[in-house]
């Protein structure tokens, strides 16, 4: 398990990498709670993003058991009409999600970004 300050250290990289950041967090699976935030904006409460984004994450694998696929599960990818959701899975336990303004970023960099510096979280 990442320290605080390694979780601090990649979500404030993943800050600097991304044009139109506006949050992210490091997100224990099974109770949803918050390891690490890191927020540009007082208005978006990432600690209630991050606990409704595990049960997102929760109900896509059961949806994968009961399908029995075999895959393994990367990343969610939510798009509203302004902003780009994107949830990373780290490991078994832990998941990055990350919020971006749309307008001011895209998808690849988001992701790049993101799977760069979630490595070290693992």
């Amino acid at each position: 398990m990442a320290t605080d300050k390694e979780i601090n250290e990649a979500l404030g990289k993943m800050e600097g990498d991304i044009t139109g950041f506006i949050g992210a967090s490091l997100v224990d699976l099974e109770s949803g709670m918050t390891l690490g935030v890191r927020t540009t904006r007082s208005d978006f409460d990432l600690a209630a993003a991050s606990a409704y984004n595990s049960e997102i994450v929760k109900q896509k694998l059961k949806v994968m058991k009961a399908l029995n696929l075999k895959s393994t599960l990367e990343d969610i990818l939510l798009t509203l009409s302004d902003q780009i959701h994107l949830i990373k899975i780290v490991s078994p336990t832990t998941f990055v999600y990350l919020a971006a303004d749309k307008g001011l970023t895209n998808l690849a960099i988001c992701r790049s970004a993101v799977t760069k510096h979630a490595a070290s979280l693992a």
